[in-house]
């Protein structure tokens, strides 16, 4: 484990070669050295043409049972799966003034709506740090800041959010419509229905944070002579389940078309069999037909 560190250290400019090119050839090289010395195995004792079937057959199925696992259980962290489910900002309202969003569903929030759940709170807010926040330090967050249109702060401690609120979702098709269009039946909209929430974001009176040296500092305030601002997240739902769905499908097409080429293999050989045996009878028959009866 040492080497492996010490030759990972080694390395001090990374380029196209290192990692991509070599992680392509070692993927490449596994999966050639794990597939190919089963099928060589299997090729010397069945044939080329068997051994290939059972092989593609055998992997398949394997990939068939572990792209079931990573469907239906928590996968670990290595294995194959999309997008986690994130909150996306698509909306600033200048002024904490809800009527002037172009969502319907913000402009209808009430009261009610607001949530009060600090561990919601806290999840909401890790997803307004890295909006409204502007990275600083390396180039490539300078040029993330300069894309980002919601940063206005340049550290967390900057800002207060004084509330949240929640409006929309809903179970699967509540907003879909189904329509015949031919002979095919078309979904427009999406299947599930959108959840917003809205975060109020005012910063933090400075002023009140000066305290004389010893003294603990009080606890943040918004300051009243700056305006609130809101930013509106839509729950992008993610795609965690997708690729190991794909994998499944993919898969489970292979084992199918592997396992009926076996069988139709086998009616081959039992066809041949028969017409051989079939054969040997006529032979059989004639033969014993030629015989003269004994007078």
């Amino acid at each position: 484990m040492r080497l492996f560190v010490l030759a990972a250290e080694g390395i001090p400019n990374r380029d196209l070669w290192y990692p991509t090119i070599l992680g392509v050839l070692v993927v490449l090289a596994a999966v050639s050295l794990f597939c190919g010395s089963i099928y060589l195995l299997l090729a010397t004792n069945l044939g080329a043409r068997l051994g290939f079937l059972v092989a593609a057959g055998g992997l398949s199925g394997f990939m068939v049972l572990l792209s079931c696992l990573w469907l239906t259980t928590a996968s670990p962290l290595n294995t194959l799966k999309g997008r986690v489910p994130t909150w996306k900002a698509v909306e600033s309202i200048k002024g904490g003034d809800l009527s002037k969003s172009k969502i319907p569903e913000v402009r209808a929030i009430n009261q009610s709506d607001q949530v009060k759940d600090p561990t919601e709170q806290s999840n909401v807010k890790a997803a307004v740090d890295q909006v409204v926040v502007t990275p600083t330090g390396t180039p490539s967050s300078n040029a993330v800041a300069a894309t980002n249109k919601f940063a206005i702060y340049q550290q967390s401690t900057d800002y207060l959010v004084p509330k949240y609120y929640e409006t929309g979702g809903g179970n699967i098709f509540s907003q879909a419509k189904f329509s015949i269009n031919g002979r095919f039946p078309v979904v427009h909209g999406s299947l599930h229905k959108p959840l917003y929430a809205v975060v109020d974001i005012c910063p933090i009176d400075q002023a009140a944070q000066i305290v004389p040296f010893g003294e603990p500092p009080p606890t943040p305030k918004c300051d009243a002579t700056k305006p609130i601002s809101s930013v509106v997240f839509e729950r992008d739902l993610g795609s965690v389940r997708v690729p190991p769905f794909v994998a499944l499908v993919a898969s489970s097409i292979l084992f199918a078309l592997t396992l009926l080429s076996l069988h139709w293999r086998e009616r081959d050989l039992q066809e041949q069999a028969a017409a051989l045996q079939a054969e040997a009878d006529r032979a059989a028959g004639s033969a014993v037909e030629r015989i003269p009866e004994k007078v």
